[in-house]
C-alpha cells in the first residue's frame, strides 16, 4: 500500500488523571471530556494554537462529553466519538479525504479509565518527507463488531462509510516504506577526512587498496564515510564513482581543507526549467525524494495521477498525454521536484538559511519557510494552472540583452518577464506580438532563444488568470516568513507585510521577476553557498555570472544535470552536490545519504517490529483534572 494511503502517528503521549474526583477515575470510570481537556490537548506537545496548522482538527473519543465542548473551540473544529478508536478512524478519514492537515485524536480512558493519550496525526507521505519522527500508521483495516456512532457530534462526514464504526482502537503498525537495496554496478558516495593533510592521505592510503579489491557486490555497503565512529576532520575529500573506477577516482580526489562552512542557500527554478522525466532517477531511488513527490501529487488529487504518469512515461511502452511544456505538466511538476529535491537537502541534515525561488520556485520558497503551508501551496498551484490555461497560448523569450536596451521593442502586450543576470532578460507575451518582438530583435543582430512555455507568464495578458487567483488565494493561511525568503518580486527578502497579501501571491502571473537583485541582496548579506534544488541548471549559469561567484566568495552547485541524462545522471548529481556540502564542511547525516545506492520503493522492507510503547507522563493538574497548566512533555 503507498504511503498516501496511510496516516502516520508521529506524536503520541499519555497522561494520568489520578487525582480527578470520585464518581470518574476515582471510580475506574473514564474522564470526562471538557473545553479545558481540549485546551489541554491542543497544547499538548509544547505549540501554541497560533502555531498549528491552519487545518488542524482535535477529535476526543471519550465515554463521557461535556455539555459545554461544542463543535468548535479556539477557532478549531472538535469532533466527538462514543470511544477512542472511533475518533482515530474518523481522524484517519479525514485525514485522507484532505479535510484536516493535523489531528491531535484525544482517547479518554485509553488504555485505562484514569488515563488519556493523545496521538497527533498526519497523512504519512506529508510527515516522511518533513522528517517528521513517525512512531508508526494507523491499520485501520482491522473488523470488529460494533454500530454506528449516533453520539459523533459533527455534520461534516459521510457516515455510510462505516469503516471507523467499530469501538476498537487501531493497531499502529510500523511504517513500511522501500527497503534495502543495492547496485553493485550504480554510482555511490564515498567521503573520507583527517586531521590534517597527512592524515588524511593516511586515511586515503587505507581506503585505495580496499577499493581497488573489493568485489562489486560489496562496493555499495562500503562505510559512507571514514575513518569509521568519529568526527569528520577539517581536511575532506569525496568522489562519486561506480566500483570499476573508485581505485583511480581516490587517488584522483583534490582534499579541501575545510574552515567555517559558508551558509546555504536553497534555489529553486520555475517555467522555462523543465524537461522531460526531471529527476525520475531520483524517485523509487530516495525515500524523502519520493515520499515528498508523492505527497505533493496526492494534494493535487485526480489530477495528480496524470501528471505523474505523464512525467514517469519512458517513450516506448506509454507516451504523454500532455507534453512537459504545457502549463498543466509544467508548473505542477517543478512545484513537485523543487519541493522534493529541498526536501532531500533537509533529510541530509543541512539547514538553509535562507532561500530564493524564480516564478513559480518563489511557491515553494514560500513552503519552506513557514508562509504557507504544503497544502495550501498546492491549492494555489491548482488555482495558478486552472486559470492560465483559460489565457490564450503565448510564450516566452531569452534575450542576451539588458532590460534597458529591449524596451524599445516591446509592443502589443508584449512585457519584459524577467531580470536574470546583466544581459540576460526574459520577454513575455502573446503568440503573434512576440513573435514580431523576436524578428526585430534577430534582425538587430540579438541573440534570442525560445523558452519552453505555452502561455506567457509575467506580462500583462495573464491580468484574468491573476485577478481570478487573487479572488481564491483569499481563503488562504498566509504567514510572515521565518526564515529570510528572497523575493524575486521586490528584488530582495521578502516583508511579513507582503507575504500576507493574497494579491502580491496573484500578481506572480503578471509581475516582472528580478531574479538577479534578489540574487544581488542575498549575496550582500553573507557569502553563500547556493544549492540550485531543481532542474536544468538555469539559475546556476544566472550565479555564475554573479561577481561574488566569480570571485569565489560565494559557490553554486546544482542538483541535477544541465540535460536530460538518464535515471543514473540524476543520481549521480545529487551525490555530487552532496560532496560539495562534506567538501564544504557541511555535517551530513550519513546513513540518510547512503540511501540513494542502497534504497529502493520496489524492495521488501525489513520484518515488522512491534511498534514503540507509549510512554506516560503523569500530569495531574492541581484540582486533580486533565487540562490544567502543567506541561506535558511529547514523546
Amino acid at each position: 500500500m503507498p504511503l498516501t494511503e496511510h496516516t502516520a502517528v508521529v506524536r503520541r503521549l499519555t497522561v494520568s488523571t489520578k487525582g480527578a474526583p470520585a464518581g470518574e477515575a476515582g471510580r475506574g470510570e473514564p474522564v470526562t471530556a471538557t473545553a479545558a481537556a481540549v485546551s489541554a490537548v491542543l497544547r499538548a506537545f509544547g505549540r501554541s494554537p497560533e502555531d498549528l496548522p491552519a487545518r488542524t482538527a482535535v477529535f476526543v473519543g471519550a465515554a463521557r462529553t461535556a455539555a459545554g465542548l461544542g463543535a468548535e473551540h479556539e477557532g478549531f473544529p472538535v469532533h466527538t466519538a462514543s470511544s477512542p478508536g472511533r475518533a482515530l478512524r474518523r481522524a484517519h478519514r479525514e485525514l485522507l479525504a484532505k479535510n484536516v492537515d493535523l489531528a491531535l485524536v484525544a482517547g479518554f480512558g485509553e488504555p485505562r479509565a484514569e488515563a488519556v493519550t493523545v496521538h497527533a496525526v498526519r497523512r504519512a507521505a506529508e510527515a516522511v518527507a518533513d522528517g517528521d519522527r513517525v512512531l508508526g500508521v494507523l491499520d485501520v483495516s482491522k473488523e470488529a463488531p460494533g454500530t454506528s456512532d449516533t453520539s459523533d457530534t459533527s455534520d461534516t462526514s459521510d457516515t455510510s462509510d462505516t469503516f471507523d464504526d467499530f469501538d476498537d482502537t487501531p493497531v499502529v503498525r510500523p511504517l513500511r516504506h522501500g527497503g534495502r537495496s543495492t547496485d553493485p554496478g550504480g554510482v555511490r558516495l564515498l567521503l573520507w577526512s583527517g586531521r590534517d593533510e597527512a592524515d588524511e592521505a593516511r586515511v586515503r592510503g587505507e581506503l585505495r587498496p580496499m577499493v581497488d579489491r573489493l568485489f562489486p557486490e560489496a562496493f555499495p555497503v562500503l562505510p559512507t564515510a571514514v575513518p569509521c565512529g568519529q568526527e569528520p576532520g577539517p581536511v575532506r575529500a569525496a568522489v562519486v564513482t561506480t566500483a570499476d573506477r573508485a581505485a583511480p577516482a581516490v587517488d584522483g580526489a583534490k582534499a579541501a581543507v575545510t574552515g567555517r562552512p559558508r551558509p546555504v542557500a536553497l534555489l529553486f527554478p520555475g517555467q522555462g526549467s523543465q524537461h522531460t522525466a526531471m529527476a525520475a532517477g531520483l524517485y523509487g531511488r530516495e525515500p524523502v525524494f519520493t515520499a515528498a513527490m508523492d505527497a505533493v501529487l496526492d494534494l493535487f488529487g485526480e489530477d495528480g495521477e496524470d501528471v505523474r504518469a505523464d512525467w514517469l512515461a519512458d517513450g516506448a511502452t506509454r507516451t504523454p498525454k500532455i507534453g512537459i511544456d504545457d502549463v498543466r505538466r509544467a508548473q505542477p511538476l517543478l512545484f513537485a521536484v523543487d519541493y522534493a529535491l529541498g526536501r532531500t537537502v533537509l533529510g541530509w541534515g543541512v539547514r538553509p538559511t535562507a532561500f530564493l525561488g524564480h516564478s513559480a520556485g518563489e511557491l515553494v520558497a514560500a513552503v519552506f519557510t513557514g508562509v504557507v503551508s504544503l497544502p495550501d501551496a498546492v491549492g494555489m498551484m491548482r488555482e495558478r494552472v486552472r486559470y492560465a490555461v483559460e489565457i490564450p497560448p503565448g510564450g516566452m523569450l531569452a534575450v542576451g540583452s539588458s532590460e534597458e536596451e529591449l524596451r524599445p521593442y516591446l509592443r502589443g502586450d508584449v512585457a519584459i518577464a524577467a531580470v536574470n543576470a546583466g544581459r540576460q532578460t526574459m520577454l513575455a507575451g502573446s503568440r503573434a506580438p512576440l513573435d514580431e518582438v523576436g524578428a526585430a530583435l534577430r534582425a538587430d543582430g540579438h541573440t534570442v532563444v525560445a523558452v519552453p512555455a505555452t502561455s506567457p507568464f509575467h506580462c500583462p495578458a495573464m491580468a484574468p488568470a491573476s485577478e481570478a487567483v487573487e479572488r481564491a488565494y483569499r481563503g488562504v493561511r498566509l504567514r510572515p516568513p521565518a526564515l529570510p525568503l528572497y523575493s524575486g518580486y521586490t528584488g530582495g527578502p521578502l516583508s511579513p507585510e507582503d507575504a500576507l497579501r493574497p494579491d502580491f501571491w496573484a500578481r506572480q502571473l503578471t509581475d516582472t521577476v528580478y531574479f538577479r537583485p534578489a540574487l544581488d541582496e542575498l549575496l550582500a548579506a553573507d557569502d553563500m553557498l547556493l544549492i540550485e534544488a531543481g532542474p536544468r541548471q538555469t539559475l546556476t549559469a544566472f550565479a555564475r555570472r554573479h561577481q561574488a561567484v566569480r570571485l569565489k566568495a560565494s559557490a553554486v552547485v546544482p542538483m541535477l544535470p544541465a540535460r536530460p541524462g538518464g535515471p543514473g545522471e540524476d543520481r549521480r548529481s545529487v551525490l555530487t552536490a552532496a560532496a560539495r556540502l562534506w567538501e564544504e564542511g557541511h555535517g551530513l547525516d550519513l546513513d540518510a545519504v547512503s540511501r540513494l545506492w542502497n534504497w529502493s520503493a520496489d524492495a521488501p522492507p525489513a520484518p515488522e517490529t512491534p511498534a514503540p510503547g507509549t510512554p506516560v507522563a503523569e500530569a495531574s493538574a492541581p484540582d486533580g483534572r486533565f487540562g490544567g497548566r502543567r506541561p506535558l512533555t511529547a514523546v
